[in-house]
């Protein structure tokens, strides 16, 4: 009986090894294939998130500020990426100032009307002879209406315009002392 061992120089031999040749590369081959959609698709995603701004150790992605100017171009069709941006900036510094003062709330909105009533509105106060000159000065508005109907309307009315201005200035302040920097270019704004 003849012995069903194979050697080198069989034909059998050969057609193994070049499969397992072929098979061998093929894999490698799928592998590096893998690999290489796999860092493509990181890459553009990278590109697509690269940093449109900083302030101090935080950072704005592109595609949150597309985001959110996709929202915000709803409401108000004449908005700007530049003026989002700068929005988005103005809450993150605001937001870090309430975190630091150890304030509780969740909510990003609320964690900001706690911070504004604190730190601006609790030191508000509207006299009684602003509100009377409001009330003398704006008499057309108030036709068939007396002062004291309209007391409350005009101070709450007054406290928001003073909010808006503090809160304008305070804001100013905390991009001065901190470190802002904005990549936005012509590009990113198409």
């Amino acid at each position: 009986m003849r012995s069903l061992r194979f050697t080198r120089n069989d034909n059998f031999y050969l057609w193994i090894s070049e499969k397992l040749k072929f098979s061998v590369s093929f894999y490698f081959l799928c592998i590096t294939f893998i690999v290489t959609l796999t860092l493509c698709s990181s890459l553009s995603a990278g590109i697509q998130d690269r940093v449109v701004a900083y302030a101090d150790n935080s950072a704005i992605t592109l595609s949150e500020l597309e985001k959110k100017y996709a929202e915000t171009v709803h409401v108000t069709p004449a908005v700007t990426r530049e003026e989002v941006l700068n929005t988005m900036i103005n809450r993150l510094l605001l937001v870090r100032e309430a975190r630091k003062i150890r304030l509780k709330s969740q909510l990003e909105d609320a964690l900001l009307k706690e911070y504004v009533d604190l730190k601006i509105r609790a030191f508000i106060r509207i006299k009684d002879e602003e509100i009377r000159t409001f009330f003398d000065t704006h008499t057309a508005d108030f036709t068939g209406k007396e002062l004291d109907e309209m007391r409350e309307d005009i101070e709450n009315y007054l406290i928001e315009q003073e909010v808006n201005s503090r809160l304008k200035e305070h804001i100013a302040e905390l991009r001065n002392n901190a470190c802002v920097k904005i990549q936005l270019n012509e590009k990113t704004q198409e």
